[in-house]
């Protein structure tokens, strides 16, 4: 099948064909390593405790997207290791169905780069995720090298983003930098602040009030 087939938009099909079930389960791959795992699992947590007052983004890893009837599952394509989107219900999916979610696709994609996906998500996913999913911030980062980069859609295309002095990445749709912090990444605010984990935040608390002569336990 030519790339072309395989990334052609949903909009192109015929109105009598007949979609597949909207109940689709994810159909990933394990992950790599360990350090894959907790790359993803980290983001997650960071990003949902961050907004966790809102309910208007649904947040992601390693889930299957199916954005056409036509779609072919192989090893040229698998669903992102992180994915945001927003404007969007805040719930728990099985996988993602573009044409179930009002034709919606990530507005953020982090891919998690490993020797066996590094030229798939440079090359194949990279043109998927600019030209069928039109996903405004792509960024990918390898947890062993330490290789970060990112890339914003520009008249349909993706330009890399220059980092500030810190070496962090603007994502204008989260709001937020993205940067490398003890050979992990993480989001930073506008102020260059870390966005915590809930444990984090946790830990911070108590030693503030250890500061205070306040015992954590009492509270």
């Amino acid at each position: 099948m030519s790339l072309a087939k395989e990334v052609s938009p949903a909009n192109d099909i015929s109105e009598d064909v007949i979609f597949p079930p909207s109940d689709l389960y994810s159909d990933e791959p394990p992950l790599e390593t360990e350090l894959h795992l907790r790359q993803i699992i980290l983001l997650l947590k960071c990003l949902e405790w961050l907004w966790r007052d809102r309910n208007d983004f649904y947040v992601a890893g390693n889930l299957t997207i199916y954005y056409s009837p036509h779609q072919r599952k192989s090893e040229d394509f698998r669903g992102p290791d992180f994915f945001v989107v927003l404007g969007t219900q805040r719930k728990t999916r099985k996988s993602w169905v573009v044409w179930e979610e009002d034709g919606k696709y990530p507005n953020v994609i982090i891919e998690i780069l490993s020797t066996n996906t590094a030229d798939t998500d440079k090359g194949l996913k990279k043109q998927i995720y600019q030209d069928t999913f039109r996903t405004p911030d792509y960024f990918w980062f390898d947890p062993y090298t330490l290789e970060f980069a990112g890339f914003h859609l520009v008249d349909g295309e993706y330009q890399p983003l220059e980092p500030n002095p810190q070496g962090h990445l603007w994502s204008q749709q989260l709001g937020l930098y993205l940067g490398i912090d003890q050979n992990q990444l993480r989001f930073f605010t506008t102020e260059g602040k870390l966005v915590p984990t809930p444990e984090e935040t946790a830990e911070r608390l108590a030693a503030k009030l250890r500061e205070l002569n306040v015992d954590p336990d009492s509270i």
